[in-house]
């Protein structure tokens, strides 16, 4: 039932059996180590406030050698730019330059309006921001829930304003436990720092295509 909600977006709804089981299945069949991200698979029709949206991703290797990554369709109510959509909210976060390099928006007093393209070109019930974050040292159940209600924290240094009542944010968490069991605490920090760059990474990659109802990052800032 977790899917980027797209219904009101046109096309084809007659269908006699809903078809969201077997696109979820092929989506796990054809999984793999390398991927897109941007305007591609689950993000290809992603939106945020002002620019596309897309698919993310980012990772980090914590000191005692396990990892964490982050992995999201980044469809939100907010934005995911500060206004002028040249640089990102999660800007303190990014690593290498990875999507930009621009830094941290020199301006102050930032989220005290709300302007959206979004908004104006369709539904505001198409909102939607699903994310997945992993880790390779052992965790219990119930320490993968505690990471993953940290890991939203990560949603609301990526997009202002976030968690809003018509978005539909969802974080799910899990081990691989292929290491020992780790720092549940530090692995939630992380999980919260990858998705922060995760969501900032999706917009940065996302391609412009025909019919787009809003602009691309890319093509705004060439």
């Amino acid at each position: 039932g977790a899917i980027l909600f797209d219904l009101l977006n046109g096309g084809e709804k007659d269908w006699t059996q809903n078809p969201y089981a077997d696109l979820g299945r092929k989506a796990m069949e054809a999984a793999g180590e390398e991927f897109e991200i941007g305007s591609a698979g689950a993000g290809t029709g992603a939106l945020s406030a002002m620019v596309k949206g897309g698919l993310g991703s980012a990772s980090l290797q914590l000191p005692d050698g396990s990892m964490v990554g982050a992995l999201v369709g980044a469809n939100p109510v907010g934005a995911v730019t500060t206004p002028g959509d040249r640089y990102f909210h999660a800007a303190p976060f990014e690593i290498d330059g990875e999507f930009g390099g621009l830094g941290p928006d020199p301006s102050a007093g930032l989220g005290l309006s709300f302007e959206s393209r979004k908004m104006a070109a369709m539904s505001a019930r198409a909102n939607t921001t699903i994310a997945i974050v992993a880790t390779d040292a052992a965790l219990t159940k119930a320490e993968c829930q505690r990471v993953a209600v940290a890991a939203h924290d990560g949603i609301a240094r990526a997009v202002v304003p976030a968690h809003m009542p018509n978005d539909g944010d969802l974080v799910f968490s899990l081990s691989t436990a292929a290491r020992p069991a780790g720092d549940v605490a530090m692995i939630g920090h992380a999980a919260a720092l990858c998705l922060s760059r995760a969501i900032a990474r999706a917009i940065y990659a996302a391609s412009p295509a025909q019919g787009d109802l809003l602009p691309c990052w890319s093509t705004l800032n060439a």
